[in-house]
């Protein structure tokens, strides 16, 4: 009764905002839910979603145009953002920008190399998303250099520095209005942040109802040209259903991540156009080498073996993904998928769980949540599967809360478990560090190998393309040879939109960026 109740209320509010005329140029998205706030340092559900419409950093990829003509990023090239050019010292450790002059807040405040240091000593304080950024980037200080020159002082030389400041966060905030919010309890104004924005973006919060909606409007001093919708309402439609309905309908123009089964039925509806990229975060199990059995190498590899990963594709992902071959993301500059022998093998699974003392195989819970939504289809399919070679893996399902945080550095106590995860950043090393160094943040089951450590590092610190490639090369065959997870499929990203709407291109964080859509309407 409640779903029903949100779908209907939801309804006529969004058939009374597409039909005022004072909203001719809004853009109606439906999601799960609003956001529960704005600080890109501290994620929270539907944060990640809108603080890229909001909050712009130094840098930004190139675009160039793919064999249909549909336009891409280009990771190989970095182009100035909110800076304009920059300069770089020959021990490659000191990074001069130049910021653009005359770039302006929603509040009318110009951009200066004191925000960008303020912005960069909160993500160094806060010691979550962008501090994590800035350790694998080898960023140690940022200092003002004059009102337009902001300088990076690097640990050590960073292939993937450029890069990472391309990202969102830390994100460069308009200090002038925030530090009027702040308090000596509350240094950051991360209180005010809850319900407020404050960035250099094409978007600014104009205000947000809980469990009903929040409103962005353009930011009219946006450096760029203007973005072509200056509204949107991000409305809260908690059924996937009624988001698809919705959307067939014509009231809303875009809706949050629709499942594969919405997709399939969707591709063939002229009402709506789907459009997809490849994926770069990963379907897999993890396994966590501090727990037995997952302490020996030749279970984790059993395991492996074990799973038959198209079958996975075509019953899960219903054909619409990738095998995964490599920790790195097919598209990612260094993917390599020559270190993988983990053909389907139900006979060589057996024989490794004997050789490692478990010839009748092994009892072990497999923890999944509803983070996303092929977690449990996958599930399902992987415990089948292992089950042929004598071990019984148990579905268990807990929250995404309980999923996020007993996946965190500090806890990290589940031996087996289900998770998506990919880079950001379209840096092989990034990529490595993120997800497998001893200290990544999304290293979430713990894998440690000195080895695989010091070549990640090397290959960050290594500005000669072909060399630092090498050092990735190496450490991926490391890396499978280890198997610390149970490597599945790379499901291809999609989004579902009328048919109207244009210029969608894909980002590494799986969000549309709203400053790139049009409408034909």
């Amino acid at each position: 009764m409640r779903i029903r109740t949100v779908f209907l209320a939801a309804t006529a509010t969004l058939a009374l905002a597409a039909a005022t005329p004072a909203l001719a140029e809004t853009l109606i998205i439906a999601a799960p839910a609003v956001p529960e706030g704005f600080d890109g340092d501290a994620l929270r559900p539907g944060t990640q979603n809108v603080v890229p419409q909001v909050y712009e950093n130094l840098t930004r990829y190139g675009r160039k145009t793919d064999e249909d003509g549909r336009e891409m990023l280009d990771p190989a090239t970095i182009e100035g953002n909110l800076a304009e050019s920059w300069t770089v010292s020959d021990d490659g450790k000191r990074y001069v920008f130049k910021l653009r002059e005359g770039v302006m807040s929603p509040y009318g405040n110009e951009l200066t190399a004191d925000d960008v240091v303020w912005s960069w000593e909160k993500s160094f304080d806060q010691k979550r998303t962008g501090n994590f950024i800035a350790n694998v980037s080898n960023v140690e200080s940022v200092e003002k250099v004059s009102t337009y020159e902001v300088a990076f002082n690097l640990s050590a030389p960073s292939s993937i520095f450029l890069n990472a400041l391309t990202l969102y966060v830390p994100g460069i905030y308009d200090t002038t209005e925030v530090k009027t919010h702040a308090t000596a309890d509350d240094p950051w104004a991360l209180e005010w942040m809850q319900d407020h924005t404050a960035g250099f973006g094409a978007y600014t919060l104009d205000q947000v109802r809980p469990d009903e909606m929040a409103v962005f409007t353009a930011n009219p001093n946006y450096f760029r040209d203007p973005p072509y919708f200056d509204r949107v309402l991000y409305r809260e439609v908690p059924s996937a259903a009624s988001r698809a309905t919705l959307l067939l309908s014509g009231q809303v123009q875009w809706i949050d991540r629709p499942d594969i089964g919405q997709i399939v039925q969707l591709m063939d509806d002229e009402r709506i156009k789907v459009m997809d990229a490849p994926g770069q975060a990963m379907m897999a199990a993890w396994m966590n080498p501090n727990f037995k059995p997952f302490d020996d190498k030749r279970v984790r590899q059993a395991l492996n073996y074990a799973v038959d990963r198209q079958e996975i594709i075509d019953s899960v992902l219903r054909g619409y993904g990738d095998v995964a071959k490599s920790v790195v993301p097919l598209f990612v500059d260094g993917y390599d998928p020559s270190a993988f022998h983990y053909d389907y093998d139900p006979e060589k699974a057996k024989a490794l769980l004997a050789e490692a003392g478990y010839p009748d195989g092994f009892e072990v819970e497999l923890l999944y949540s509803d983070l996303w939504w092929w977690l449990e289809p996958f599930v399902i399919q992987l415990s089948g599967q292992l089950a042929d070679v004598g071990v019984t893996a148990k579905p268990v399902r807990i929250t995404g809360s309980d999923m996020r945080s007993r996946s965190a550095p500090a806890v990290r106590d589940m031996p087996f478990f289900t998770f998506e995860s990919g880079p950001i950043v379209l840096d092989p090393g990034y990529t490595l560090y993120l997800l497998a160094h001893s200290k990544g943040v999304s290293n979430r089951g713990d894998y440690e190998n000195a080895e695989f450590d010091a070549l990640v590092e090397k290959a960050i610190a290594t500005l000669d393309r072909d060399e630092r490639l090498e050092y990735v090369k190496q450490a991926q065959a490391i890396w499978m040879d280890d198997a610390p997870w149970v490597v599945a499929a790379y499901p291809r990203t999609f989004e579902a939109m009328a048919p109207t709407i244009s210029g969608w291109v894909f980002h590494p964080d799986n969000h549309e960026r709203w400053y790139d859509l049009k409408s034909s309407k």
